[in-house]
């Protein structure tokens, strides 16, 4: 991931629900030989959802989608919850986060989630806009049930503006 400014904020969002993000001035640029640097610690079965960076002095916004991992992909809802960004504390590297869903009877996991520049908007899979829950404000609240399968969430453009994503290559160690 390519920063802007370095002032930026790292953010993980975990499966089991967790969100940990500070500032990308705290890690040591690597060289080639480097190692790599710790990020987020994942309790058991866990594993990453989002990471991104999350620009400084802009209003950003959390949207989570929580289900259940026994289900089919994509056949889903889930229930969605839309939570400002400031509503997170900072933690330091190498922790397990904050709560960012709570779960509900049936739901064990995140089948989504985004951080990003306010106001986030959603699709399915068709490309059919889906709308969002309004803020909850409560960053460990639960969600409101999804329409419908939710497959991508992203910043509104303004106009003559493009988004530029990457997508997070995740490597099976065993």
């Amino acid at each position: 991931m390519q920063l802007r400014t370095g002032e930026e904020d790292l953010v993980f969002v975990t499966s089991d629900a967790q969100l940990l993000h500070f500032s990308a001035g705290v890690v040591r640029p690597q060289g080639r030989s480097g190692g790599g640097v710790t990020g987020v610690k994942l309790g058991s079965g866990a594993h990453i959802t989002f990471f991104g960076a999350v620009p400084p002095g802009r209003d950003a916004t959390v949207v989570t989608v929580a289900g259940s991992s026994s289900a089919l992909p994509g056949t889903q809802a889930g229930t969605v919850k839309v939570t400002p960004y400031s509503e997170y504390p900072a933690k330091g590297r190498a922790t397990g986060g904050v709560r960012c869903h709570r779960f509900l009877k049936g739901e064990d996991t995140l089948l989504l989630a985004w951080v990003g520049p306010a106001p986030a908007r959603a699709s399915a899979a068709s490309g059919v806009p889906i709308e969002l829950p309004d803020d909850v404000g409560r960053r460990d609240g639960s969600g409101a049930p999804a329409p419908q399968p939710i497959a991508a969430v992203g910043p509104h453009l303004a106009e003559n503006e493009t988004a530029v994503t990457q997508p997070l290559l995740v490597e099976d160690e065993s």
